[in-house]
């Protein structure tokens, strides 16, 4: 037993070492990784609003996401019967024909009925700077409901501002 022991104290002990090496020797560093993802990324500027059926804004939201092609950037809703779930993944090629891939899923507790579910799923062609709409709800031509209206821009991270905020409000 005691054999066994220092043949796996050894064995781990050369693991590590070896492991240590490798990383470290393979591996780029942090400085080195920067600016190459600096010229992938991208800034998603997102404006989230909740709009009554008279046209009313009664909650907005702001946001700035960075990210790169492929990577999701994700948004949720919680209201008192409500939970809508988003995510925005865009996909850059150098050929031009950008998409953003909008999923979403929408769980809704409905009076006497239980709880409804609905999921989508859009892809958008887009360019660098365009205005792009999402509506989680759907689009309704009816001025009975309330609707979710999320904005998009999407920009390159070294088009001038590396500054990212959040600003949240909402009007009472």
């Amino acid at each position: 037993m005691i054999y066994w022991r220092y043949h796996c104290v050894l064995l781990l002990s050369f693991l590590f070492i070896t492991n240590r090496s490798l990383v470290s020797a393979d591996s780029p560093s942090l400085e080195e990784v920067l600016p190459g993802l600096r010229d992938r990324a991208i800034v998603m500027d997102i404006a989230t609003r909740i709009v009554e059926h008279n046209q009313q804004v009664v909650w907005n939201s702001e946001d700035s996401r960075v990210t790169i092609s492929g990577r999701p950037v994700g948004i949720k809703l919680v209201g008192d019967n409500i939970v809508v779930a988003v995510q925005f993944t865009p996909y850059f090629r150098t050929r031009g024909n950008n998409i953003l891939v909008a999923q979403g899923q929408v769980w809704v507790e409905v009076p006497n009925h239980g709880m409804s579910y609905h999921t989508s799923i859009q892809t958008i062609p887009m360019e660098f700077g365009e205005v792009i709409y999402f509506f989680p709800l759907g689009s309704s031509d009816s001025h009975e409901d309330a609707q979710i209206e999320i904005q998009l821009i999407l920009r390159p991270y070294n088009s001038g501002s590396s500054e990212v905020q959040q600003r949240n409000t909402s009007p009472r």
